[in-house]
């Protein structure tokens, strides 16, 4: 019997430079930010091959200014190109294919232009070794130069780091999970991290992941991750997000997959980028895509949770079973639902248990809460729990046995923006923390 929770704590950890000076880059997510002195003011990172990827700012606007293969562009919104309030610092970010510029205005980045460098016949900036000769820059102007890996502007899709069995992963009093690090945009500006969550609430980075594809060249952020310890591996279970466009005339059925890396590294500190290969996920009837991995190892063998599409976005929680990861069949699908994702496993008392979160879009009678499947993906129950916005994971954790007084915890996120309207869906969103009610 699962208790019921209440909200505790909500963070919102937002940095543009998540370790400075950690260059070369090993994945296409840099940052570069310096304090505004005068104007104007440009940052930049800069290639030996000629190319240039700086942002601008002048006189309360700001723009992109961009020289690639393909000539020079200057680029400026109309709409969101002006700041609404002082400016104290510039930004310019490169998240996958997209460079962006970013002003620090009332102590909170907005995104004042954007840019997917593949509409400017611009340089692959998946290729490592493309990436290995980019610099950062500046002009006068700034401050101060702080660059280096991107951090993130929100986290969602909190999944905890776990034991092949299930259990939590755990460092001394913290738990480990994986997030969604949003960038200033869609799905393809995101990438996967680790954090720490302790005890007494406080969350910290701790590593990033980025991944190769099996069927094409290059590095991705590919996202909604499950990390699991599996004797003295790594198992790493990503969904292919960092591709999938924000257009839907340009979403190819079968594209969005599930791949599964190996690692014998320390993937709980630092950066890392993993090959991968294709993980065969069934499905009841066809499907468009899967996602949400979910990992455990039973007695009887591999059970994975995961989410399947008839179309996009028609999605329900899936369960299947096997022997090993590569002989799985279909255990159960909870076909009656069209936007429930987040699926995941928990083992309590009577065995094993299916959670997973009712998006609104659902019908009247599941919509915005968090229900109990069993494995045969029939509901036994829901979580009693508050139902923050967006579709929350159901992140449960249980007691420490050793920490007596430990209570149970529910780790989500919710659908809160940042960045301002340019940024748009894809920045969400804070990460919140419930506790056991009356604990």
């Amino acid at each position: 019997m699962l208790p019921s929770f209440e909200i505790a704590a909500r963070h919102r950890p937002v940095a543009l430079v998540a370790a400075p000076g950690a260059f070369p880059l090993r994945a296409p997510f840099a940052a570069v930010e310096a304090a505004l002195s005068a104007a104007p003011a440009e940052l930049a990172l800069a290639h030996p091959d000629g190319t240039r990827l700086a942002v601008r700012h002048d006189t309360g606007r700001a723009s992109l200014s961009i020289r690639v293969r393909g000539g020079d562009h200057t680029l400026r919104s109309r709409r969101h190109g002006r700041t609404s309030a002082p400016a104290s610092r510039l930004g310019l970010t490169l998240t996958g294919s997209h460079l962006a510029v970013l002003c620090l205005e009332r102590e909170a980045w907005v995104v004042r232009g954007r840019i997917d460098l593949r509409e400017l016949d611009g340089p692959d900036t998946r290729d490592p070794a493309w990436l290995a000769g980019l610099r950062p820059d500046a002009s006068a102007g700034t401050g101060e130069l702080r660059a280096g890996p991107f951090g993130q502007l929100g986290l969602r899709d909190v999944r905890l780091v776990s034991y092949a069995d299930g259990s939590p992963y755990r460092v001394g009093r913290e738990v480990l999970f994986t997030a969604t690090s949003a960038g200033p945009g869609f799905f393809d500006t995101a990438h996967t991290s680790v954090w720490s969550l302790a005890a007494d609430g406080r969350v910290a980075w701790r590593s990033d992941l980025f991944f190769e594809r099996p069927d094409r060249p290059g590095v991705y952020g590919d996202h909604a991750t499950h990390l699991v310890r599996d004797g003295d591996r790594w198992l790493v279970a990503t969904s292919t997000w960092s591709d999938f466009p924000a257009r839907k005339a340009d979403r190819v059925p079968g594209a969005l997959g599930v791949t599964l890396a190996e690692s014998s590294a320390d993937l709980t500190s630092g950066r890392h980028v993993l090959p991968t290969r294709r993980l065969a996920l069934p499905t009841h009837g066809a499907s468009v895509g899967v996602w949400d991995p979910h990992l455990v190892r039973t007695d009887e063998g591999w059970l994975v949770g995961y989410v399947s599409a008839r179309r996009f976005f028609d999605f329900h929680p899936v369960l299947a079973a096997g022997p090993s990861l590569d002989e799985l069949a279909l255990r159960g699908a909870a076909t009656d639902r069209r936007a429930t994702e987040g699926t995941t496993l928990l083992r309590v008392e009577d065995g094993w248990r299916v959670l997973a979160s009712d998006g609104r879009d659902n019908r009247r009678a599941v919509r915005g809460r968090f229900p109990v499947f069993d494995t045969a993906l029939a509901e036994v129950g829901t979580l009693a729990a508050p139902y923050p916005t967006n579709i929350p994971w159901p992140t449960v954790v249980p007691p420490d046995p050793d920490l007596p007084g430990d209570r149970w915890r529910l780790v989500t996120f919710d659908g809160t923006r940042y960045g301002g309207r340019l940024a748009g869906y894809g920045t969400h969103g804070d990460l919140v923390v419930m506790s056991q009610r009356g604990a």
